[in-house]
């Protein structure tokens, strides 16, 4: 592993104090590094933000009981990636339950009419509604989409149709001309969570709706409240899977979405795509929705249609359920292919920048290949971008309208959607279409712009290099004794969580004597290692390091590590995940 600087964080004693002395002391210190208050650590769901301080729920809600009340066609308008599956599976479940008996979903074909509500998919909705000969919608509810579509909500005014829109993306100097908009980030919002993934929001406009039709008597209140608990385990996958912050507001939501999926009370798409996964929904971690199951949601997104994704999530019928989870994993395989050689191509590209400038010159960078695939850029982005340490943009040729479509990832401290705004406020015109948040972000491009946005888009991050986090540091929680390296330590810090972005799983580090080392599933590195003060040896294992450390027998090993439960033939053990060993 490449040569990397472990800096523990600190903890001021004061941090400390507000923490039962009931919990382990590592436990504490975790907790006062990430800012836990002692109320905090129940994730229990009285402690999440009530739905009516989330401006704009009571309209939402006030118009889709009229929907209801007056027989009308409702279609929710979803997005094609895991938070946006999930969004409009939620809102679907909900709406079948409510009692709306004209109640549709439609997601864009991002070959086809790309990101969220444009008015050519407007067209094709209505279009498709007299292929069928059924009516066409009276009111559209997007998810996870919509605060840039002002042209799509002009377009469904003009047909009569009002739009709520439901999103968590930033928005824009103007906004939609829609009926409802809610959105935490909206300009002057006082929710407490700007981080609310779509789901979430959707998830809170629903709640909304519950209680709207109890209170007029249209629906049993606690049928409003199992269902949408029920649907815990949609809002807690894709909150994970999209990779928005896990503030207090967010660990609520996944961990009681967890909770469910743990009990076995989940809806049969998931088990499904916990067993095509090889997963125990038994022991769900975060990591497995973010790594095992999301993935599989993302593939059907990023190389077919996203609606197999929604069916899994919506299906009844264990077997039907498992025949599309079995689906959406062959999608998963061939995606992985996909992005690895595209990946290897990325990397041509990077080698031939930097024979040119030196790493610490490089404020950002902008890849192109005319054979790359726009489903899987984004991807592509993501690695070089940890590479990098820099904001990267991949493009790829869009299949139908010959605009190159961008897909952006960020870094700590440059704000990937401001990064975008800016380049267009310095050249108008440049960007045809952009829109995200801080981390990600996508935009479309006419291909003779290509040059001079590269140049645009550098300029603009140079500005920001500053606020880069200095690459190759590992964040540790500090040392674990010997005898607090065991299954009961290690089971105490999965429950702690959820894990995830913005609240990371405790790395700790220490030394370590080396007693044997091998290669395992060719690519991994099995280790059995005994801590520095002596005691019981332990397995380690480094995935995808797929060299022997240059090593012998008993050297001493600097480690920085997450302390894991290994299950194996239904026996469980602590295991060590090496982020950073070196051996002196």
């Amino acid at each position: 592993m490449s040569t990397k600087v472990i800096v523990r964080r600190s903890v001021a004693a004061e941090q400390l104090q507000v923490l039962p002395d009931s919990l382990a002391v590592p436990l504490r210190r975790v907790f006062a590094a990430r800012g836990v208050t002692a109320a905090q650590l129940d994730t229990a769901l009285s402690g999440l933000l009530p739905v009516s301080s989330l401006a704009g729920t009571a309209a939402a809600a006030e118009r889709l009981a009229a929907a209801r009340q007056l027989q009308q066609r409702v279609l929710v308008v979803g997005d094609f990636d895991a938070d946006g599956a999930t969004a409009a599976a939620l809102v679907m479940t909900c709406l079948r339950a409510f009692g709306f008996t004209a109640a549709a979903y439609l997601v864009p074909d991002r070959f086809r009419f790309g990101y969220g509500l444009s008015p050519a998919l407007v067209d094709a909705a209505l279009a498709r509604c007299e292929a069928d000969r059924t009516p066409a919608p009276q009111l559209i509810i997007t998810v996870d989409n919509g605060i840039s579509s002002q042209t799509g909500v002009a377009r469904a005014a003009q047909h009569g149709i009002d739009v709520i829109i439901t999103d968590h993306h930033l928005p824009g100097d103007d906004l939609p001309e829609a009926a409802v908009i809610v959105n935490p980030n909206l300009p002057g919002s006082a929710f407490g969570s700007k981080a609310l993934a779509g789901v979430g929001v959707a998830f809170y406009v629903m709640a909304a709706l519950g209680q709207q039709l109890a209170g007029e008597g249209l629906l049993d209140a606690a049928v409003a409240r199992r269902t949408c608990a029920a649907c815990l385990d949609l809002v807690a996958l894709g909150t994970v899977a999209d990779m928005v912050p896990l503030d207090f507001n967010n660990r609520v939501l996944v961990a009681q979405g967890l909770q469910r999926i743990r009990s076995g009370h989940t809806r049969p798409g998931i088990s499904a795509l916990f067993a095509a996964a090889g997963r125990n929904p038994a022991d769900a971690t975060a990591a497995d929705l973010g790594f095992a199951i999301a993935p599989r949601l993302n593939a059907a997104g990023r190389l077919d249609d996203i609606a197999v994704g929604i069916e899994c999530l919506l299906s009844d019928a264990a077997t039907d359920a498992a025949a599309m989870a079995a689906t959406l994993s062959r999608l998963n395989e061939e995606r992985k292919r996909l992005q690895q050689s595209m990946q290897a191509d990325a990397e041509l590209h990077i080698d031939a920048v930097l024979q040119e400038l030196q790493d610490d010159q490089l404020a950002a960078a902008c890849l192109y290949d005319p054979a790359w695939h726009q489903g899987v850029v984004g991807l592509v982005a993501n690695r070089i971008k940890e590479r990098l340490n820099r904001p990267v943009i991949a493009f790829a040729r869009g299949e139908t309208d010959g605009l190159l479509k961008g897909s952006g990832r960020s870094v700590k401290g440059v704000h990937m959607r401001d990064l975008l705004a800016e380049v267009d406020a310095r050249h108008p015109g440049m960007i045809s279409r952009f829109g995200g948040h801080a981390m990600a972000a996508g935009l479309s491009l006419e291909i003779s712009r290509l040059e001079a946005f590269q140049r645009a888009f550098v300029t603009a991050a140079e500005g920001h290099v500053d606020a880069i986090p200095e690459a190759g540091r590992i964040w540790s929680d500090g040392e674990l004794q010997q005898n607090e390296i065991g299954l009961a330590f290690a089971e105490q810090v999965r429950a702690a969580g959820p894990w995830g972005q913005g609240f990371p799983e405790p790395i700790f580090d220490g030394r370590f004597e080396l007693l044997a080392q091998k290669i395992v599933g060719e690519q991994h590195l099995k280790l059995t290692l005994r801590h520095a003060d002596g005691g019981t040896p332990i397995e380690a294992i480094a995935f995808f390091h797929a060299d022997p450390i240059p090593a012998e027998r008993g050297a001493l090993c600097e480690l920085a590590y997450r302390l894991d439960v290994n299950e194996y033939r239904g026996r469980r053990s602590p295991q060590l995940v090496v982020e950073h060993i070196e051996c002196v």
